[in-house]
């Protein structure tokens, strides 16, 4: 490996340097993020965890070009979200699925191709592909109210990854789910993380969540958003759910829980 290789190799996937973002609203301005500074590494699983309104969906929306910082800077692939975007350089997976009634699930996940004017035989095997690396295979005739909803997130996964972007931004994707099917989606998302080797970035509410999943663990403060906390996780790759009885895991989920009490310790 040459010395510039390594330099790409160590180059961030994503960058933001005191980030700030406020919304301006009737009621007066309103401050989302304040002076966030993070980087994000390839391969990376980073999961966001902070109370209601702190900010870490409208982060994972500032690297997506869906919302606009008024202040600092941040890059995707060392380059404006906007570019990013127009790149193709992620997939998006929404807190609801998304799902379009009326078509079936192959044409859900075909309809990102489609609008990239992919071909035909391309878009089948694609789309054949991430039925089966979310394990729904067979699955592709059916409509979305005929699957369950864990299933239907999924699906929704797969829509993300069809055309194979090297980052999946994650909005709470398993947030309305019950615990048992949750759990069993957590797994499967570590062994897809595993196969496909994608820069993860994954918003949640749930500490055991963030804990199992995460490979580092951004903890924030309620408004303005700010991080208190970044946790390098201790735990193997392989990671079978009773890990979290583990005395490991239970430590990481102290220190997430006292990052979180910390950050009430902040002024507005």
């Amino acid at each position: 490996m040459t010395a510039l290789q390594a330099n790409e190799t160590k180059s961030p996937v994503i960058a933001a340097q005191d980030l700030s973002l406020t919304f301006q609203t009737n009621d007066g301005p309103v401050h989302a993020l304040k002076d966030v500074t993070l980087e994000v590494e390839k391969g990376d699983f980073v999961s966001f965890i902070g109370p209601s309104g702190c900010g870490k969906t409208t982060f994972l929306r500032c690297m997506a070009d869906l919302e606009h910082p008024t202040g600092g800077t941040i890059t995707v692939n060392g380059v404006s979200p906007e570019e990013a975007r127009r790149a193709r350089a992620y997939g998006y997976v929404f807190q609801a699925a998304g799902l379009y009634p009326w078509r079936t699930i192959g044409g859900n996940i075909r309809l990102p191709l489609e609008i990239m004017g992919y071909g035909k035989s391309d878009q089948d095997e694609r789309v054949r592909k991430v039925l089966e690396l979310v394990d729904l295979a067979g699955f592709e005739k059916k409509y979305p109210w005929q699957l369950s909803g864990g299933m239907q997130q999924r699906a929704s996964i797969a829509r993300a990854l069809a055309f194979d972007a090297d980052i999946l931004l994650m909005d709470e994707p398993f947030g309305a789910l019950d615990e048992i099917v949750r759990d069993h989606l957590n797994e499967q998302l570590l062994q897809l993380w595993d196969r496909t080797h994608k820069t993860i970035c994954f918003v949640t509410h749930s500490i055991p969540e963030a804990v199992y999943l995460s490979t580092r663990i951004v903890v924030m403060s309620p408004r303005p958003g700010r991080i208190t906390d970044v946790i390098e996780s201790p735990l193997p790759k392989e990671r079978p759910l009773d890990i979290r009885d583990t005395p490991e895991f239970l430590e990481v989920a102290h220190r997430v829980r006292d990052g979180l009490r910390a950050g009430h310790s902040y002024d507005d």
